[in-house]
């Protein structure tokens, strides 16, 4: 079996028992990622810089698990507590799925602390490798 995990260093990672991503063969499933810097365990009042900051930390699991990057994000899910908040990240999001473009869904759901004011899940399809020989 071709499975991989990856992990921010998060905390809720270790507490809750979960993977920041899940590579499985050329299938990257980035679990929902909070707008936190993980180094610093900070999180802006401002929902498009959490959305930003969420982007960022997708980025990096989607390289850590194989070079793939946000152009091969086919699916993204964003959860927000408030509606009203979602219309204020779409410049953000545009900025970094414009170019793919993938199958998204919005929710409003109630979140892990009252802090996060937005949560992004993405699934990725990995570049195939060269054949080489």
């Amino acid at each position: 079996m071709n499975r991989k995990l990856i992990s921010s260093g998060s905390r809720f990672e270790r507490e809750i028992g979960y993977s920041r991503a899940v590579v499985d063969g050329r299938w990257i499933f980035v679990s929902g990622t909070t707008g936190f810097d993980y180094a610093t365990m900070r999180i802006s009042d401002d929902v498009a810089q959490q959305a930003a900051q969420c982007f960022r930390n997708i980025a990096a699991a989607l390289t850590e698990a194989g070079g793939a990057t946000l152009d091969q994000v086919v699916r993204v899910r964003y959860i927000v507590p408030r509606r009203e908040d979602f219309e204020k990240c779409w410049p953000v999001l545009r900025k970094y799925l414009g170019k793919a473009q993938p199958a998204a869904t919005m929710m409003c759901a109630g979140l892990l602390e009252e802090r996060i004011k937005i949560e992004i899940e993405v699934t990725a399809l990995r570049p195939e490798l060269p054949v080489t020989g």
